[in-house]
């Protein structure tokens, strides 16, 4: 390779930009010296990163490759150092008798791809690849390696230690570099990396098993030793401030940890087991991953049918779910959509908070169950002398909650929230059980005269697994379906969904999932699978 060859050569060479757009782009760097020529001609839009990259594989004979369909050998990722990759994009691929396949997006940095050499101490095949995928192949193997390097040296580390001669002190004060706690900052980093939303960390008799829950499926990821399992439960209690010496009964607990992409929360749930105790660590980050996130996770269809919800003054909104289906994560998105598009006064109460937003056009107030507030529906009530236009209730967790946000909806105030359930109809039906009795006509009145919608959704596995298509519910509260609801015969509210829904901007689940069975995101199987009336989908299929 010529190392005397100019990013600018090869594009004047093509006709891609002027000799006058290569003298703006040498003045622009010489106030920006971290940026490389190629990324100011993007920014400054003379050329397109397909341009730069045609360039480069016709000028250098490369071939450009989807990283996202290459199979990577870990042992050849171990072979650089992580932080040569990230800051260059570097992602070897495979290697073979001293030969390594590397995958960037800058075949002229030179200097880089020299280092590359010298640290594998192999001759490199250079492929070339864009640069945004590149980047999150980059971290993601990367987070896999060190993760498994930690629970390597933790292996190691402990080998000879029993874990009741651990002192918990010393665990406590220990500094970043002890094994445990490296090891658990790797395994979180990893999670968060590979967008996996738990971690479960599960004793045996002679080990411990760490498993990941990634785009719905759980996953084994590492095996380690026994004795190191009692001071990482002792590590992962420390942080979530729960009773190191309390190992009979279940704990709940959350805490915070800082990583490159920011401050993450982690929600933790301590159980006894047999062979001691389980943890599963629900990664709460605001970097996750959303498909159409303008679009609070919905495709276009959807959408368009669920916006008008949000210009609503007033009333109340559920999101519903099966745990795990994305309930959290378009509540984060709805309140990000008001944040930027509405002058509003928005009040969170959260147990605990997953998403911290940043002001834009509303002010937002967050608080927390158990830190800030008592409970959700104090929180409720002390929300209401705040003046807010809009209020997310976490959960609705009791008939108090319910009662409570249901007042909110009726003074005047929009609320968002969530529960478990898998259907617009069984959600109503919910809040209405969920009350006495003697107070369940009351309820029916108070939710027909302020319900303006359900999204029921749920997550679903395509492309053999490695990311999900939401499929959903939704429900307006038109006057036929709070008709209905008045008079307890929320039973019929599924007909009407399916009767008159394109009229009403309703759809059901079935319809849904029919839709994307037409358009091939899913297979029969998974129509059959996730359903909430499997008789009804047999009349769509």
């Amino acid at each position: 390779m010529n190392k005397n060859l100019r990013i600018g050569e090869v594009l004047t060479e093509k006709g891609y930009v002027t000799e006058e757009q290569m003298e703006q782009a040498l003045a622009y760097q010489k106030e920006h010296r971290d940026k490389r020529v190629g990324q100011i001609l993007r920014e400054l839009g003379f050329v397109t990163e397909k341009q730069v990259l045609d360039a480069l594989a016709e000028r250098l004979h490369l071939k450009i490759v989807d990283v996202a369909q290459l199979s990577v050998d870990m042992n050849a990722v171990g072979m650089i150092q992580k932080d040569l990759a990230e800051k260059n994009l570097l992602l070897p691929v495979s290697v073979q008798d001293h030969n390594m396949v590397i995958v960037t997006n800058d075949p002229l940095n030179y200097f880089a791809l020299e280092e590359a050499r010298q640290q594998s101490g192999c001759q490199l095949e250079i492929y070339l690849s864009e640069e945004e995928p590149l980047r999150k192949a980059v971290s993601y193997y990367f987070a896999e390696v060190s993760a498994k390097k930690a629970a390597r040296q933790a292996n190691v580390g402990f080998s000879t230690i029993a874990a009741e001669e651990l002192e918990i002190e010393d665990l406590a004060n220990s500094d970043d570099e002890a094994p445990i706690i490296h090891l658990l900052n790797s395994l979180v980093e990893r999670a968060i990396k590979t967008e996996a939303s738990d971690i479960h960390i599960e004793p045996f008799e002679r080990e411990t098993k760490v498993r990941m829950r990634i785009d719905g499926v759980i996953m084994e990821y590492v095996t380690i030793q026994k004795n190191i399992h009692a001071p990482l439960i002792a590590r992962i209690k420390i942080l979530a401030n729960l009773d190191i010496a309390e190992k009979r009964i279940p704990q709940d607990g959350h805490f915070r940890v800082k990583l490159d992409e920011g401050f993450v929360n982690i929600r933790v749930s301590i159980l006894p087991t047999v062979f001691g105790e389980k943890a599963v660590l629900r990664i709460m980050a605001a970097t996750s991953h959303m498909d159409h996130a303008d679009h609070f996770g919905m495709d276009e269809y959807s959408y368009k049918q669920f916006l008008p919800m949000l210009n609503y003054p007033n009333g109340i909104i559920y999101i519903t779910g099966p745990t795990g289906s994305g309930k959290s994560t378009t509540l984060a998105a709805m309140i990000d959509y008001l944040n930027r598009n509405r002058d509003r006064h928005i009040i969170t109460i959260e147990d605990p908070i997953e998403y911290v937003y940043e002001c834009k056009k509303s002010l937002i107030h967050q608080r927390e169950v158990g830190e800030d507030v008592k409970d959700f529906a104090s929180a409720l009530r002390s929300a209401l002398r705040e003046d807010p236009d809009v209020i997310l209730v976490g959960e609705m967790r009791d008939y108090e909650t319910i009662s409570a946000a249901l007042l909110a909806a009726e003074t005047g105030h929009l609320v968002l929230s969530t529960l478990h359930t898998t259907g617009a109809a069984q959600t109503v039906e919910r809040i209405i059980d969920a009350c006495p009795g003697s107070g369940q006509n009351q309820v029916r009145t108070q939710l027909a005269g302020t319900l303006k919608g359900v999204v029921s959704q749920c997550l679903i596995p395509v492309g053999g697994g490695v990311s999900r298509i939401a499929a959903t519910e939704l429900m307006t509260g038109n006057d036929a379906v709070l008709n209905l609801i008045r008079e307890g015969k929320t039973y019929q509210i599924s007909n009407i969904m399916q009767t008159a829904g394109s009229a009403t901007g309703m759809h059901t689940l079935n319809m849904d999932l029919v839709r994307l069975l037409n358009q091939g995101y899913i297979t029969r199987e998974d129509a059959k699978n996730y359903t909430n009336n499997r008789a009804e989908l047999e009349q769509y299929l």
